[in-house]
C-alpha cells in the first residue's frame, strides 16, 4: 500500500480538501481515488507504469485523479493548464502517454491531440462502466511521476520520480516545518510543478491537514480566504508575494490593518521556486507580520535546503540542508571547496530523482562519478547559512517560480520566417525575479506586436519574452558563441 494512502487512512473524518465551495474528507478522497483507479484499470490487474497524462483543474478532482493514477500503478504526468497545443503535444509524444484524462473545460484543447495519436481518452464528467477489482500492491521503488523541466538543452526533459522519492521529499518537509493534522493551507500554485504538488498538497495530505484550493490566482480572493480565519499556512513564489503587497498597498488604512491582523497569527509562510528579493521579504513582514521562510529546491531533488522553522531566518539566504539530504559545494572539478568559498551545489540522498525520461546521456551528465546530482546553482556558506550566488549556466532563466531554457525559446523564435537569428537572456526584475528578453536579427523589418502575438501561440505565457531589441548581428566570441552578457547591455 502507498504510504500516502496509509497516512490518509489515519485521519478518515478530517477534512482533506476544500474546493469549489465543497469540503471532502479523507474517507471521500480514498473512496473516490479508488474508484478512479479502477476506472483506469478497467479490469486490468496493474497499469504497470503506463504514463497517464492529465489536464484537470486544481481541487478535489485533481487530487483524486493523481491518487487514482498512483493507486492503479501508473505514472502521473500532470499537464500545464496554460500550455498551447504544441507544448501539450510535445509532452504526450515525449512520455509516450498511454491514457489522457481531462476535465470537460479542456476537452476541446486536448482531445484533437489525443485522437491524432489514437490514445485512450477519459473525460472526467462522463461516467464509464468498469469492472471492480482489487488494486495492485505497489512497492516504493515503482516509478510514480514525470514532471517537465527545462535544462541547458533546448527541449524540456521529463524528471522521473519514484514513490520512494516522493515519500522522502514529503517527509523531510513534514518534519522540518512541523506539519500537524490541525493545519489548513491555501493552494494557489500551478500543479504541474513540484512546489504545489509536494510542498503544499503532498505535505498537507500526509499530515492529515486540510488543503484549500484557489483555482486561479487573485490577490483579492487570497485575502478574502485569509479573512475567513481558518487558514494558518501559505506558500507561494516571490511574484505572488509582490502582487499581494501591491494590492495591500492600494487599500485604505483600516482595511490594511484588518488584513495584517488576520495574517499575523499564521503558523508559517514560505517563499520558493525563485530567489526572494530582500525588499519583498521586508515589505511582506510589514504587511503580514510574518518573516517568510525561504527554501531551496528543484524538480529533480524536491527541497534540499531550508531556513529554520524555529530560529533565525536570514534575508537573502536559503538556510541549512534538510534532514537526510546530502549537500556539498564543489569546484569545476567536482572537488569540495574550502570553507567560505563559493561552489556549485551538489545533492545526494533519497529525495533525488531516478532519471530523465528516456535520456540516458542527459541523466549521466547530471550526476558526478560518485553519484552526486549537479544542480548548476552556485552558493556559499555564509555564517552557517547557504546563500545562492547565481547559476553556472547563463541559459537558465528563473521567472515567477519557473525555470526556463533560453535555448528552447530561441529555437521557437528562429522558426519565425522574419527572424534570422536571436539570443534570449534574463533581465532582473523585482516582481518576477527575472524576465525573458530577446535580441533579434531580422531578415526584413519586423512588427514586434505581431511577433508577440505569434509566439503566444507557440509557447506558454510565462516563456514569452517581455522585451525585444533588433540588431544587425549578435556579438560573439572567438569560438562563435553569442556573448550574452553583451546582449544585456542593450536593455
Amino acid at each position: 500500500m502507498l504510504h500516502l494512502v496509509r497516512q490518509a487512512q489515519a485521519h478518515p473524518k478530517n477534512t482533506a480538501i476544500i474546493s469549489d465551495g465543497q469540503s471532502y474528507t479523507y474517507n471521500q478522497l480514498l473512496e473516490q481515488s479508488d474508484h478512479f483507479a479502477q476506472r483506469l484499470l478497467n479490469g486490468q490487474a496493474d497499469l504497470a507504469e503506463a504514463r497517464v497524462a492529465f489536464m484537470v483543474m486544481p481541487g478535489f478532482d485533481y487530487v483524486r485523479v493523481q491518487w487514482g493514477i498512483w493507486r492503479a500503478g501508473g505514472m502521473a504526468v500532470p499537464l500545464c493548464l496554460t500550455y498551447p497545443p504544441a507544448s501539450l503535444d510535445y509532452v504526450l509524444s515525449d512520455t509516450g502517454a498511454d491514457i489522457v484524462v481531462a476535465s470537460a473545460r479542456y476537452t476541446t484543447i486536448i482531445k484533437p491531440l489525443v485522437e491524432a495519436r489514437q490514445l485512450r481518452f477519459i473525460e472526467l464528467e462522463q461516467l464509464d462502466e468498469y469492472d471492480a477489482i482489487i488494486l495492485p500492491d505497489l512497492m516504493p521503488e515503482r516509478k510514480a511521476m514525470i514532471l517537465y523541466t527545462s535544462g541547458t538543452t533546448s527541449l524540456p526533459k521529463g524528471v522521473v520520480t519514484t514513490h520512494a522519492n516522493l515519500d522522502a521529499q514529503i517527509t523531510s518537509l513534514v518534519t522540518a516545518w512541523e506539519w500537524q493534522p490541525t493545519d489548513h493551507i491555501l493552494c494557489v500554485l500551478p500543479l504541474h510543478h513540484v512546489h504545489g504538488i509536494i510542498n503544499v498538497i503532498g505535505c498537507a495530505l500526509w499530515a492529515g491537514a486540510c488543503c484549500e484550493f484557489l483555482p486561479e490566482f487573485s490577490a483579492a480572493d487570497v485575502f478574502a480566504a485569509f479573512q475567513r480565519g481558518t487558514i494558518n499556512l501559505f506558500m507561494a513564489v516571490p511574484t505572488i508575494y509582490f502582487k499581494l503587497i501591491t494590492y495591500w498597498e492600494r487599500l485604505h488604512t483600516p482595511d490594511q490593518e484588518a488584513l495584517t491582523a488576520v495574517m499575523r497569527p499564521f503558523r508559517l509562510m514560505v517563499s520558493g521556486s525563485a530567489a526572494l528579493p530582500v525588499t519583498v521579504m521586508e515589505k511582506w513582514e510589514r504587511v503580514s507580520g510574518q518573516i517568510l521562510l525561504e527554501r531551496y529546491g528543484m524538480t529533480e531533488i524536491g527541497m534540499a535546503i531550508s531556513n529554520p522553522y524555529r530560529g533565525k531566518r536570514v534575508p537573502g539566504h536559503i538556510g541549512q540542508p534538510l534532514a537526510g539530504v546530502g549537500i556539498r559545494l564543489v569546484d569545476d572539478y567536482d572537488q569540495p571547496v574550502a570553507d567560505s568559498q563559493p561552489g556549485e551545489i551538489q545533492v545526494q540522498g533519497p529525495t533525488v530523482f531516478l532519471d530523465y525520461w528516456q535520456r540516458p546521456q542527459a541523466t549521466a551528465d547530471a550526476f558526478t562519478d560518485d553519484g552526486w546530482f549537479r544542480t548548476g546553482d552556485v552558493a556559499v556558506v555564509d555564517d552557517g547559512s547557504y546563500k545562492i550566488l547565481g547559476r553556472s549556466s547563463i541559459d537558465i532563466i528563473k521567472s515567477g517560480g519557473y525555470k526556463l531554457s533560453a535555448l528552447e525559446i530561441e529555437e521557437v523564435l528562429r522558426t519565425h520566417p522574419a527572424i534570422d537569428d536571436c539570443g534570449v537572456i534574463a533581465l532582473p526584475d523585482e516582481e518576477w525575479g527575472e524576465t525573458v528578453a530577446a535580441v533579434l536579427v531580422a531578415l526584413h523589418p519586423i512588427d514586434l506586436a505581431e511577433l508577440n502575438q505569434w509566439i503566444r501561440t507557440q509557447l506558454p505565457p510565462y516563456k514569452v519574452p517581455r522585451q525585444y531589441r533588433v540588431v544587425a548581428e549578435l556579438p560573439r566570441n572567438a569560438m562563435g558563441k553569442v556573448t550574452k552578457n553583451d546582449l544585456k547591455q542593450l536593455f
